[in-house]
């Protein structure tokens, strides 16, 4: 059921995660000639550019929307560029449709690029002692993979999910990822393979966490009309039927990256959706679906156990039963609703800026039949949804 919201996806494009240790800006124009190509546009064609930033990368980095709009030649087109941590690809994503939504524009390019540093993200420099996330690191030494501990500790103690539970994710998620080209580590890992993995931050071990990568993705989204006229027909064509960027509501009883202390429930009563549970359902209620609907979903999977916790906030099972339904295989390759199908971050690494717009790229091929190896049988409806620092939640719903 199409509405008067709905946008198409036109084109969709990516550069290969990996550790290329090269400039950013580069991984970028070859997301973004892909995304024309695949579109049958040419950059001029293109009239708004949001650029997703990275903050790890120099002044460029900051105006992304910007630097690739100059990198890919000046044409007068409007841009712009938005920070939002993890979810920053998203919020790229609402502001170009906000754009053709208001009228201002036809068609759109979002694209985000990253690179990255070796091992895990460490706080941006300078001595900010006001910044929870500078605090979180020089307070409590909280790198990203101890917060990540901690939330899988969580789930062990509240709802007895086991190590193995937790390994059952990756060796699902590696085994979609091998026939990814765009993966970085295509390779099958075994539950053997897992237990010999170091101990990172207990309980997970190396092969829970995902990596830190260099990648670029882009997506061309445009108004039917445009479609039509491009096409000659709207038939089989890839719609965004929702982008959701919601925020937590007071009190947020749930620790979340960076802070490091809960909002208080004495006075005021949690709310009755949780953040993250807030922002799949806000979703829904856009694009008039429910998690029934799904055919498939990319979620943001920085470990094993913050998939199983992603299970119960998009409503694919009740709270507490993520690690049984991993084990029932229902979100494996051939499952009810295949989750990961790409291999995730699991395979991927992390491309902050990049990683919300390639969960659309995927969501895309699987929706036209096209992802070679790890296709979705049948695949009609995708989630995509992350979470970026600071309360950034972002959730897009697309449907062919």
């Amino acid at each position: 059921m199409a509405t008067e919201r709905d946008l198409v996806v036109l084109g969709v494009g990516m550069h290969p995660w990996g550790k290329w240790g090269r400039n950013f800006v580069e991984y970028g124009l070859v997301a973004a000639k892909a995304a024309l190509a695949d579109a049958g546009m040419v950059w001029r064609d293109i009239q708004f550019v949001a650029g997703a930033d990275t903050i790890r990368n120099g002044y460029p980095g900051f105006v992304a929307g910007s630097t690739f709009s100059q990198a890919m030649g000046w044409t007068g087109a409007q841009i712009s560029s938005s920070y939002a941590a993890c979810a920053s690809g998203a919020q790229g994503m609402q502001s170009a449709r906000a754009q053709i939504l208001a009228g201002f524009a036809d068609v759109a390019m979002v694209i985000g690029a990253d690179t990255t540093p070796k091992g895990f993200f460490a706080p941006v420099g300078g001595e900010r002692k006001e910044d929870p996330d500078w605090q979180r690191f020089h307070l409590l030494g909280a790198t990203n993979p101890a917060f990540f501990a901690l939330n899988a500790r969580r789930r062990i103690d509240v709802f007895g999910d086991t190590p193995d539970d937790f390994a059952m994710v990756k060796v699902k998620n590696s085994k979609a990822g091998v026939a990814n080209p765009y993966a970085r580590f295509r390779k099958e890992f075994t539950l053997d393979d897992f237990a010999g993995s170091p101990i990172v931050s207990d309980p997970l071990r190396l092969l829970d966490i995902c990596a830190t990568s260099d990648g670029a993705a882009a997506v061309i989204i445009c108004t039917p009309e445009y479609a039509k006229a491009k096409l000659g027909t709207l038939e089989g064509t890839v719609r965004i039927r929702a982008v959701a960027n919601t925020t937590p509501t007071y009190p947020q009883v749930r620790l979340e990256l960076p802070d490091i202390a809960t909002d208080s429930n004495a006075v005021v009563a949690a709310p009755a959706l949780g953040f993250k549970d807030s922002v799949a359902h806000n979703a829904y209620e856009q694009a008039g679906l429910g998690p029934e609907d799904l055919s498939c979903a990319e979620v943001y999977d920085l470990s094993t156990a913050l998939e199983l916790d992603w299970y119960e906030n998009l409503g694919l099972c009740p709270e507490g039963e993520g690690a049984s339904l991993v084990r029932s295989g229902a979100t494996a390759l051939g499952g009810r609703v295949p989750v990961n199908a790409s291999g995730g971050l699991a395979s991927f690494g992390e491309a902050i800026p990049a990683q919300a717009i390639a969960q659309v790229c995927e969501l895309t091929w699987q929706l036209r039949g096209q992802a070679d190896g790890h296709q979705v049988e049948d695949a009609k409806v995708g989630l995509a949804i992350n979470q970026g620092l600071f309360g950034h939640g972002s959730c897009t719903i697309l449907s062919k």
